[in-house]
Order: structure tokens, then sequence, then C-alpha cells
């Protein structure tokens, strides 16, 4: 069984008692590991686990076993590519790097046959006799959102297991180290050690780059929705891939919307300037705002007044063009960017007035 393989790594390791720690598949795992060696288990941890994986009249939740078998084949077709990242990492299905980097852990990790065929072991997993037999210090957590299993089945396993603290944390990420994985490590510390760590969030100058289709509801009415989703994720995914080459991370892409951070501003602009070109051979046209500032910086996200200040110079961007606060127009001074005085103006719940530039000519 794979779960002696717990305890004969902790045998070669000479720990004779210790916390298991189970992800996602690894949750069954350590379930039964802890109801046979309680002695061994000092505590039970799960996050993104699961009692059952195929829904059926007596669990409610989860995929059917038609819809594993069309999962199963879609796997296989496309084992070593992005596939499935809508679904394990949401918040990052669009980031050119994490896309780059899942596939060619699918492709290290295993075959696509030996890969198809531990996704079949974990399918006919169903622990729920066992969870009432647990007797071990338990902390289940759980994403809201996690879209490959489901919250309520965690919710169910916490009231399986005697005296189980069940946490329900926001997101919507199955994949643990994306998104807020401090929350998450918060969670575990204070569990563990009775103490409550102060998340302080850093706080760091960036170019925040925010990029808006224009006419996205008109042009969505004109080819029909499935059409029209099928060109947001083209879109996202040439976006992500540009910001990618030019340093920069994509934080958000909520809707047709992308939200970038730069190191800095002559990235950011290059960015731009690229992303107007390649979407042009989609037939879409975009606006853009630029703007330089302290980020607060919690996790995955990026937050503060400089993101709310970026986003209203985008919106206040004409078809094609790129606008740039006036603190970006300071630092580039001196550069190959040639820009345009757009005037002064109040940008929606950001105080005082804000002169905006447009940019005309950059070095590519």
């Amino acid at each position: 069984m794979r779960m002696d393989d717990i305890r004969a790594v902790m045998d070669a390791a000479g720990s004779n008692r210790a916390v298991i720690f189970g992800i996602s598949e690894g949750g069954p795992l350590s379930t039964l590991f802890a109801a046979t060696y309680p002695g061994r288990t000092a505590a039970l941890i799960m996050y993104g686990a699961y009692a059952k994986w195929i829904r059926t009249d007596d669990y409610p939740w989860g995929p059917t076993r038609e819809q594993h078998e069309a999962a199963f084949n879609a796997y296989e077709k496309h084992w070593g590519t992005p596939i499935g990242l809508k679904t394990l990492a949401p918040s990052a299905a669009n980031d050119e790097r994490v896309r780059q980097w899942w596939a060619q852990f699918m492709r290290i990790a295993a075959s696509p046959g030996a890969g198809i065929t531990l996704y079949r072991m974990n399918v006919e997993v169903d622990i729920r006799a066992i969870l009432p037999t647990i007797r071990v210090p338990t902390l289940i957590l759980h994403r809201r959102g996690d879209r490959l299993q489901p919250c309520e089945g965690a919710r169910y396993m916490a009231g399986q297991i005697p005296g189980a603290k069940f946490v329900e944390l926001p997101g919507d990420d199955h994949m643990l180290w994306i998104g807020d994985a401090d929350s998450l490590l918060a969670e575990i510390q204070e569990f563990l050690t009775g103490e409550t760590p102060m998340l302080e969030a850093d706080r760091v100058l960036a170019t925040v780059l925010f990029i808006d289709v224009v006419q996205s509801t008109q042009r969505a009415t004109e080819i029909g929705d499935s059409r029209w989703r099928d060109l947001v994720d083209n879109y996202h995914q040439l976006v992500s891939k540009e910001v990618a080459r030019l340093g920069g991370r994509v934080v958000n892409t909520a809707g047709d919307g992308v939200f970038a951070t730069f190191d800095g501003p002559a990235r950011a602009i290059k960015c731009a300037r690229a992303v107007r070109d390649v979407v042009g051979s989609l037939g879409l046209a975009i606006r853009c705002g630029i703007h330089t500032g302290e980020c607060v910086i919690e996790g995955d996200d990026v937050a503060g007044i400089a993101v709310h200040i970026g986003a209203r110079v985008a919106a206040r961007a004409d078809p094609g063009e790129i606008l740039l606060s006036s603190t970006v127009k300071d630092l580039i001074a001196g550069s190959r960017v040639e820009c345009s005085d757009r005037g002064s103006h109040t940008l929606k719940g950001v105080p005082g007035r804000w002169r905006l530039f447009a940019v005309q000519e950059c070095a590519r």
C-alpha cells in the first residue's frame, strides 16, 4: 500500500512521530495512515482533500463517473500541455510562466499512461468508513471556490472525524501554492503551536498596467457567447505571453481585462505596445493605463492606491491609446518614449487632479 511509504520514510529518517500533511489525493492516504498508526501521528492536516471523488446518490459532490471518463480521455490526449489549469489554478491559468511550468511538470512527472493510471486509482478511493475512527488532532483546510474538490466534501469530512477543525478560506485555486498561501500557513501554525503569526503585507514600488478590450459587450453580442469565450481565451494567452516575455507578472484576468505588474515603467510601456500590436490579429482593440507607485503585496494579490490609480488611468484612455500618469512620465524622462499631453483629469475615487500623457513612440 502507498500508506506504507510514509512509515518507511519516517523509519529511515528516524522519526518516531510526526504531523502528517495530506494535499489533494494525499488526504485519503494521510487519513489511512493516521487511523492505522495513531501513535506515530502527532496531528493530521489536510488541504484540498476528499473522502470520495465520484458523485453518487449518497455522496452528492464532485464529478460523475461519466465526467471523469471524459477527463481521462482529455488528459491522455493533451498530456504535457497546460491542460487542467483552469480547474487547478484559475487565478494563474493565463500566466504564461505558470502554463509553461505546469506543462513541463506533467512531462517530467509521468508518462500519459502512468498519469492516467494514477488518476483512475484516485477516482476509486472511498475512505468514508475510516473517518470516524480517526483519534488524532485534525485540521481540514479548503478554499471556498475550489473547482477540483468541492468545499462541501471537505466539510463532510470534518463532520465525520471526531473533534476535527474545519477552516474554509477564500479563493478558487486548488493548488496550495497559488493564491494566498500565507493564510493557509498561518492556520497551520496556529493549529500546531497555538500562536497566530502576524501577516505583514509587503510594500514595494511597482508599475501597474491595466489593459481593457474596447466595446467588448458589443463584440460578444455580435459573435455569440461561445465564440466570444474562445476569443477571450486566445486574447488572455497572447497578453500573458507578452507580459512574461517582458519580465512582468499577470495578477488578474477578470473578464476581458488584464492587470499586470512590472519592475519598471519602460517594460510596461513596451508590453502595452506589443499587446496592442498582437491583439489586432484577433480583431480586437484595447485601451491601456500605466502608473507607478507603492503597492501592497499580499500573497499573489497586489493592492493599494497605486492599483486604483492605474485602473482609473486606463478608463480614461481612448481605443488604441496607452495613457500614462504624470508619475510614469517623469520616470521615463530622457528615454526614447515620446508622449503627448492629454491634460488634467479627475480620477474616480482618487483625490486631486491628475495630468495624463499618451504614448506616441517607444523603443521596441
